[in-house]
Protein backbone atom coordinates (compact mmCIF):
# COMPACT_ATOMS: atom_id res chain seq x y z
CA UNK A 1 0.00 0.00 0.00
CA UNK A 2 1.35 3.12 -0.94
CA UNK A 3 2.14 5.84 2.01
CA UNK A 4 -0.99 8.60 2.10
CA UNK A 5 0.60 11.83 0.48
CA UNK A 6 2.42 14.04 3.34
CA UNK A 7 5.19 16.55 3.47
CA UNK A 8 8.63 15.12 2.39
CA UNK A 9 10.16 16.65 5.44
CA UNK A 10 9.10 18.31 9.31
CA UNK A 11 8.57 21.80 9.19
CA UNK A 12 9.50 21.82 13.20
CA UNK A 13 11.71 19.01 14.56
CA UNK A 14 10.13 19.56 17.92
CA UNK A 15 13.52 21.06 19.38
CA UNK A 16 11.12 23.83 21.21
CA UNK A 17 9.90 21.20 23.80
CA UNK A 18 6.79 20.44 21.32
CA UNK A 19 4.83 23.61 22.63
CA UNK A 20 3.37 24.43 19.05
CA UNK A 21 2.92 20.72 18.82
CA UNK A 22 0.72 20.90 21.71
CA UNK A 23 -1.21 23.93 20.66
CA UNK A 24 -1.82 22.56 17.02
CA UNK A 25 -3.20 19.45 18.78
CA UNK A 26 -5.14 20.98 21.54
CA UNK A 27 -6.68 23.34 18.53
CA UNK A 28 -7.87 20.49 16.78
CA UNK A 29 -9.35 18.73 19.55
CA UNK A 30 -10.93 21.40 21.11
CA UNK A 31 -13.34 22.14 17.81
CA UNK A 32 -13.13 17.98 16.64
CA UNK A 33 -13.32 16.28 20.05
CA UNK A 34 -16.30 13.99 20.35
CA UNK A 35 -18.29 13.87 23.13
CA UNK A 36 -18.12 10.51 25.57
CA UNK A 37 -19.51 10.51 29.17
CA UNK A 38 -16.28 10.71 30.98
CA UNK A 39 -15.34 13.66 29.08
CA UNK A 40 -17.96 15.08 31.06
CA UNK A 41 -16.70 14.82 34.39
CA UNK A 42 -13.05 15.18 36.32
CA UNK A 43 -14.54 12.81 38.90
CA UNK A 44 -11.43 10.16 39.34
CA UNK A 45 -13.60 6.99 40.64
CA UNK A 46 -15.59 7.69 36.89
CA UNK A 47 -12.41 8.12 34.88
CA UNK A 48 -11.24 4.93 36.56
CA UNK A 49 -14.04 2.84 35.42
CA UNK A 50 -14.11 4.13 32.05
CA UNK A 51 -10.09 3.69 31.53
CA UNK A 52 -10.75 0.20 32.28
CA UNK A 53 -13.59 -0.68 30.61
CA UNK A 54 -11.64 0.40 28.03
CA UNK A 55 -8.84 -2.01 28.30
CA UNK A 56 -8.80 -4.53 25.57
CA UNK A 57 -12.49 -3.31 24.30
CA UNK A 58 -13.30 -0.89 21.86
CA UNK A 59 -15.46 2.51 22.90
CA UNK A 60 -18.16 1.55 20.78
CA UNK A 61 -18.55 -1.43 22.71
CA UNK A 62 -18.91 0.24 25.70
CA UNK A 63 -20.76 2.83 24.64
CA UNK A 64 -23.53 1.22 21.97
CA UNK A 65 -24.25 -1.25 24.62
CA UNK A 66 -24.31 1.07 27.96
CA UNK A 67 -21.60 -0.44 30.22
CA UNK A 68 -21.15 2.18 31.70
CA UNK A 69 -23.44 4.35 32.06
CA UNK A 70 -25.32 0.87 33.49
CA UNK A 71 -21.83 0.57 35.53
CA UNK A 72 -22.15 4.28 37.11
CA UNK A 73 -25.74 4.20 37.62
CA UNK A 74 -25.36 1.05 40.31
CA UNK A 75 -21.88 1.70 41.04
CA UNK A 76 -21.67 5.98 41.39
CA UNK A 77 -18.82 5.74 43.47
CA UNK A 78 -16.17 4.03 45.09
CA UNK A 79 -17.89 3.07 48.24
CA UNK A 80 -21.13 1.64 46.39
CA UNK A 81 -18.64 -0.67 44.36
CA UNK A 82 -17.13 -1.84 47.56
CA UNK A 83 -20.11 -2.69 49.79
CA UNK A 84 -21.46 -4.63 46.36
CA UNK A 85 -21.35 -8.39 46.24
CA UNK A 86 -18.84 -9.52 44.35
CA UNK A 87 -21.91 -11.45 41.94
CA UNK A 88 -23.36 -8.47 41.11
CA UNK A 89 -20.33 -6.54 40.04
CA UNK A 90 -19.45 -9.19 37.63
CA UNK A 91 -22.93 -9.32 36.28
CA UNK A 92 -22.97 -5.99 35.29
CA UNK A 93 -19.36 -6.51 33.77
CA UNK A 94 -20.62 -9.07 31.74
CA UNK A 95 -20.05 -9.34 28.01
CA UNK A 96 -17.11 -7.17 28.65
CA UNK A 97 -14.20 -10.25 29.43
CA UNK A 98 -11.72 -9.92 30.87
CA UNK A 99 -13.20 -9.97 34.10
CA UNK A 100 -10.51 -9.78 36.52
CA UNK A 101 -10.85 -6.10 35.48
CA UNK A 102 -13.79 -5.88 37.35
CA UNK A 103 -12.62 -7.80 40.30
CA UNK A 104 -9.59 -5.31 40.59
CA UNK A 105 -11.80 -2.27 40.29
CA UNK A 106 -14.03 -3.45 43.12
CA UNK A 107 -10.50 -3.96 44.87
CA UNK A 108 -9.46 -0.15 44.11
CA UNK A 109 -13.16 0.74 45.22
CA UNK A 110 -12.67 -1.19 48.50
CA UNK A 111 -9.02 0.24 49.46
CA UNK A 112 -10.32 4.24 48.57
CA UNK A 113 -13.09 3.72 50.73
CA UNK A 114 -11.34 1.90 53.83
CA UNK A 115 -7.38 2.38 53.45
CA UNK A 116 -7.63 5.92 51.93
CA UNK A 117 -11.18 6.80 53.89
CA UNK A 118 -12.38 7.67 50.77
CA UNK A 119 -9.98 9.99 49.40
CA UNK A 120 -8.62 9.20 45.67
CA UNK A 121 -5.29 9.05 44.76
CA UNK A 122 -4.29 12.14 43.87
CA UNK A 123 -0.55 11.79 41.95
CA UNK A 124 0.05 9.20 38.94
CA UNK A 125 2.66 7.14 41.51
CA UNK A 126 -0.22 6.63 44.02
CA UNK A 127 -2.67 6.20 41.33
CA UNK A 128 -0.24 3.21 39.76
CA UNK A 129 -0.40 1.61 43.51
CA UNK A 130 -4.48 0.45 43.13
CA UNK A 131 -4.69 -3.41 41.85
CA UNK A 132 -5.05 -3.26 38.24
CA UNK A 133 -3.77 0.37 37.37
CA UNK A 134 -0.11 0.40 35.31
CA UNK A 135 1.50 3.38 34.39
CA UNK A 136 -1.21 4.42 31.29
CA UNK A 137 -4.27 3.97 33.37
CA UNK A 138 -2.32 5.81 36.32
CA UNK A 139 -1.44 9.19 33.75
CA UNK A 140 -4.74 9.03 32.28
CA UNK A 141 -6.54 9.27 35.37
CA UNK A 142 -4.00 12.47 36.89
CA UNK A 143 -3.93 13.61 33.62
CA UNK A 144 -8.17 13.98 32.86
CA UNK A 145 -8.80 13.95 36.49
CA UNK A 146 -6.53 16.39 38.22
CA UNK A 147 -5.09 18.34 35.03
CA UNK A 148 -1.21 16.75 36.45
CA UNK A 149 1.27 16.57 33.42
CA UNK A 150 1.09 12.81 33.14
CA UNK A 151 2.27 11.09 30.14
CA UNK A 152 0.29 7.85 28.49
CA UNK A 153 1.44 5.47 26.34
CA UNK A 154 -1.42 3.32 24.79
CA UNK A 155 -2.02 1.39 21.35
CA UNK A 156 -2.99 4.84 19.83
CA UNK A 157 -0.87 7.21 21.14
CA UNK A 158 2.16 4.25 20.34
CA UNK A 159 1.37 4.67 16.93
CA UNK A 160 1.49 8.61 16.70
CA UNK A 161 4.65 8.97 18.72
CA UNK A 162 6.06 5.99 16.56
CA UNK A 163 5.26 8.06 13.27
CA UNK A 164 5.70 11.85 14.20
CA UNK A 165 9.16 10.07 15.38
CA UNK A 166 9.96 7.47 12.34
CA UNK A 167 10.66 4.91 14.73
CA UNK A 168 12.10 2.20 13.46
CA UNK A 169 12.27 -0.08 16.96
CA UNK A 170 9.77 -2.54 17.70
CA UNK A 171 7.15 -0.43 20.39
CA UNK A 172 6.20 -3.89 22.12
CA UNK A 173 9.89 -4.62 22.49
CA UNK A 174 12.17 -3.30 26.02
CA UNK A 175 13.69 -1.10 24.52
CA UNK A 176 10.72 0.30 21.70
CA UNK A 177 7.97 0.71 24.62
CA UNK A 178 10.81 2.61 27.14
CA UNK A 179 11.40 5.04 24.20
CA UNK A 180 7.99 5.51 23.72
CA UNK A 181 7.53 6.71 27.30
CA UNK A 182 10.52 8.58 27.34
CA UNK A 183 9.47 10.34 24.19
CA UNK A 184 5.58 10.57 25.09
CA UNK A 185 7.29 12.69 28.53
CA UNK A 186 9.21 15.25 26.74
CA UNK A 187 6.47 16.62 24.71
CA UNK A 188 3.96 16.36 28.16
CA UNK A 189 3.45 20.35 29.11
CA UNK A 190 5.98 20.95 31.77
CA UNK A 191 3.47 22.14 34.76
CA UNK A 192 -0.30 21.70 36.41
CA UNK A 193 -3.10 22.84 34.70
CA UNK A 194 -1.44 23.94 31.69
CA UNK A 195 -4.07 21.65 29.55
CA UNK A 196 -2.81 18.43 30.41
CA UNK A 197 -5.66 16.85 29.63
CA UNK A 198 -6.47 18.19 27.10
CA UNK A 199 -3.46 17.47 25.24
CA UNK A 200 -3.66 13.82 26.00
CA UNK A 201 -7.51 13.34 24.87
CA UNK A 202 -6.16 15.02 21.89
CA UNK A 203 -3.73 12.32 20.89
CA UNK A 204 -5.24 9.39 21.85
CA UNK A 205 -8.35 10.94 19.67
CA UNK A 206 -5.82 11.67 16.98
CA UNK A 207 -4.91 8.10 16.67
CA UNK A 208 -8.16 6.95 16.43
CA UNK A 209 -10.09 9.00 14.09
CA UNK A 210 -6.50 10.47 11.93
CA UNK A 211 -3.56 8.83 12.59
CA UNK A 212 -5.31 5.59 11.81
CA UNK A 213 -3.66 2.02 11.51
CA UNK A 214 -3.98 0.75 7.70
CA UNK A 215 -5.70 3.85 6.11
CA UNK A 216 -3.88 7.15 7.80
CA UNK A 217 -5.83 10.33 7.21
CA UNK A 218 -2.80 12.34 6.97
CA UNK A 219 -4.19 14.94 4.45
CA UNK A 220 -6.21 15.89 7.70
CA UNK A 221 -4.08 15.74 9.94
CA UNK A 222 -3.29 18.83 11.92
CA UNK A 223 0.32 18.25 12.74
CA UNK A 224 1.01 16.39 9.62
CA UNK A 225 3.95 18.85 9.46
CA UNK A 226 5.69 17.66 12.22
CA UNK A 227 5.62 14.39 11.44
CA UNK A 228 8.81 12.76 10.66
CA UNK A 229 7.80 9.90 8.84
CA UNK A 230 7.65 9.04 4.84
CA UNK A 231 5.34 5.75 5.25
CA UNK A 232 2.87 5.65 8.08
CA UNK A 233 1.61 2.62 6.94
CA UNK A 234 4.48 0.50 8.31
CA UNK A 235 4.65 2.15 11.79
CA UNK A 236 4.61 1.12 14.30
CA UNK A 237 7.02 -1.48 13.98
CA UNK A 238 5.84 -4.63 16.24
CA UNK A 239 7.30 -8.04 16.90
CA UNK A 240 5.95 -11.09 15.62
CA UNK A 241 2.84 -12.11 16.85
CA UNK A 242 2.46 -15.47 18.42
CA UNK A 243 0.96 -18.12 16.55
CA UNK A 244 -2.58 -18.72 16.63
CA UNK A 245 -3.96 -21.87 18.31
CA UNK A 246 -6.80 -23.72 17.77
CA UNK A 247 -8.16 -25.61 20.08
CA UNK A 248 -11.34 -27.65 20.59
CA UNK A 249 -14.12 -27.55 23.77
CA UNK A 250 -16.51 -30.42 24.31
CA UNK A 251 -19.57 -28.99 26.45
CA UNK A 252 -23.02 -30.81 27.43
CA UNK A 253 -26.75 -29.52 26.99
CA UNK A 254 -28.54 -31.09 30.11
CA UNK A 255 -31.99 -30.00 30.12
CA UNK A 256 -34.67 -31.19 32.74
CA UNK A 257 -38.30 -29.52 32.48
CA UNK A 258 -37.38 -25.53 32.67
CA UNK A 259 -33.42 -25.77 33.96
CA UNK A 260 -30.21 -26.63 32.61
CA UNK A 261 -27.05 -27.61 33.99
CA UNK A 262 -24.94 -25.26 34.62
CA UNK A 263 -21.00 -25.74 36.58
CA UNK A 264 -18.82 -22.60 37.68
CA UNK A 265 -15.42 -21.44 35.78
CA UNK A 266 -12.44 -22.72 37.81
CA UNK A 267 -9.96 -20.87 35.92
CA UNK A 268 -8.66 -17.34 37.20
CA UNK A 269 -9.44 -15.63 33.28
CA UNK A 270 -13.70 -16.43 34.21
CA UNK A 271 -13.38 -17.23 37.60
CA UNK A 272 -17.01 -17.37 39.16
CA UNK A 273 -18.89 -16.89 36.25
CA UNK A 274 -21.39 -19.92 35.07
CA UNK A 275 -20.71 -22.46 31.76
CA UNK A 276 -22.10 -25.49 29.91
CA UNK A 277 -20.56 -28.19 31.63
CA UNK A 278 -17.81 -30.29 30.24
CA UNK A 279 -18.13 -33.48 28.40
CA UNK A 280 -16.42 -35.94 30.72
CA UNK A 281 -14.24 -38.05 29.45
CA UNK A 282 -15.24 -41.80 29.36
CA UNK A 283 -13.13 -43.48 32.00
CA UNK A 284 -14.38 -40.33 34.36
CA UNK A 285 -16.49 -42.57 36.05
CA UNK A 286 -19.43 -40.23 35.86
CA UNK A 287 -22.63 -42.11 33.98
CA UNK A 288 -23.15 -39.57 30.58
CA UNK A 289 -25.42 -40.23 27.65
CA UNK A 290 -24.53 -38.31 24.84
CA UNK A 291 -25.71 -37.26 21.03
CA UNK A 292 -22.74 -38.76 18.95
CA UNK A 293 -23.03 -35.35 16.80
CA UNK A 294 -22.83 -32.02 18.37
CA UNK A 295 -26.58 -30.22 18.49
CA UNK A 296 -24.44 -26.83 18.01
CA UNK A 297 -21.27 -25.15 17.25
CA UNK A 298 -20.13 -22.20 18.11
CA UNK A 299 -16.59 -20.58 17.34
CA UNK A 300 -14.69 -17.78 19.79
CA UNK A 301 -11.51 -15.95 20.25
CA UNK A 302 -9.71 -15.40 23.56
CA UNK A 303 -6.50 -13.94 23.42
CA UNK A 304 -3.90 -15.91 20.76
CA UNK A 305 -6.63 -19.10 20.95
CA UNK A 306 -9.54 -19.79 18.74
CA UNK A 307 -12.16 -21.72 20.32
CA UNK A 308 -14.44 -24.36 18.52
CA UNK A 309 -17.21 -25.19 21.17
CA UNK A 310 -19.23 -28.11 20.36
CA UNK A 311 -22.10 -28.38 22.03
CA UNK A 312 -23.90 -32.02 22.66
CA UNK A 313 -27.46 -32.92 23.96
CA UNK A 314 -26.45 -35.03 26.98
CA UNK A 315 -28.61 -36.50 30.24
CA UNK A 316 -26.76 -36.15 33.40
CA UNK A 317 -26.89 -38.47 36.49
CA UNK A 318 -27.93 -37.63 39.74
CA UNK A 319 -23.73 -37.69 40.72
CA UNK A 320 -23.18 -34.97 38.05
CA UNK A 321 -21.87 -31.88 39.32
CA UNK A 322 -23.08 -28.36 38.70
CA UNK A 323 -26.13 -26.13 39.43
CA UNK A 324 -30.01 -26.66 37.84
CA UNK A 325 -30.78 -23.53 36.76
CA UNK A 326 -34.31 -22.57 35.59
CA UNK A 327 -34.77 -20.50 32.09
CA UNK A 328 -36.13 -17.69 34.18
CA UNK A 329 -32.80 -17.45 36.16
CA UNK A 330 -30.45 -17.24 33.65
CA UNK A 331 -30.94 -13.60 32.58
CA UNK A 332 -29.58 -12.94 36.44
CA UNK A 333 -26.65 -15.17 36.62
CA UNK A 334 -23.46 -13.83 35.27
CA UNK A 335 -22.39 -16.47 32.04
CA UNK A 336 -19.20 -16.51 29.81
CA UNK A 337 -20.41 -14.82 26.48
CA UNK A 338 -20.01 -17.94 24.51
CA UNK A 339 -22.22 -19.55 26.65
CA UNK A 340 -24.60 -17.11 26.81
CA UNK A 341 -24.87 -17.37 23.13
CA UNK A 342 -25.31 -20.81 23.07
CA UNK A 343 -28.35 -21.15 25.17
CA UNK A 344 -29.32 -18.23 23.64
CA UNK A 345 -29.61 -20.36 20.25
CA UNK A 346 -30.88 -23.83 22.33
CA UNK A 347 -33.47 -22.66 24.60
Amino acid sequence: MAAPTKPHQTHDSLSNGGQAFRRSLINWFEDNAKDYAWRRTQDPYAILVSELMLQQTQIATVLEHGYYDRWMQRFPNAKALALADETEVLKHWEGLGYYSRARNLQSAAKIISTDLSGNFPTTAVEIERLPGVGPYTAGAVASFAFDLPAAIVDGNVARVLARIFDLREAVDSGPGNKLLWELARQLMPKRKNAKSREYNSALMELGQRICKRASPLCGKCPVAHYCATRDPVNLPVKKQRAKTELIEEHVMFCVRKNAVLLEQEQGSRRKGLWKLPELQKKNSGEKQTHTDKPILTLKYSITKYRVTMKVYQARASKASKGRWVTFEELDDLTLGAPYRRALGKLI
